[in-house]
């Protein structure tokens, strides 16, 4: 996959949901404390594109880099998935260009002000002044974790 863009906070990459890959599915769940037998749960079958995707036309990967946003669960490597039709809201996480840079953190909108904050303790919030070029990109709608 080649990234649209590639940069010190985040990767960014194209949808392709053109293929439909179906992979085996747990539906009932994995049990996380005795284990139970599954062998006649693997009939089912997930799309992730269908799962995950609402508007493929409007959605992207991106890639984790940095730790600024390590207290809401998202760490370096983290593959986002991220929706340009979502309404960037107060408290979403999105990812953002600022004056240029991209950067991925939570919003605060406030009366008369928006606040890029960070999820780490070692980042202060970055101040949206109106001699500040702000876009937008997309919403955080789901991540995918290595584990």
């Amino acid at each position: 996959m080649t990234p649209l863009h590639k940069g010190t906070n985040l990767e960014i990459f194209s949808a392709d949901t053109s293929l439909s890959l179906e992979i085996p599915y747990f539906e009932q769940g994995i049990s996380a404390g005795f284990p139970s037998p599954a062998e006649d749960f693997l009939d089912l079958s997930i799309d992730l594109n269908k799962e995950y995707i609402r508007n493929p036309d409007a959605t992207y990967y991106g890639r984790v880099r940095g730790n600024s946003m390590i207290e809401a669960g998202l760490h370096e490597g983290d593959l986002l998935i991220i929706d340009k039709s979502v309404e960037p809201l107060n408290g979403k996480i999105a990812v953002c260009n600022i004056d240029g840079e991209f950067t991925l953190k939570r919003l605060k909108i406030e009366k008369d002000c928006i606040y890029l904050v960070p999820a780490n303790k070692d980042y202060k919030p970055i101040k949206v002044t109106p001699e500040n070029e702000l876009i937008i990109f997309g919403i955080v709608t789901a991540v995918i974790k290595k584990v």
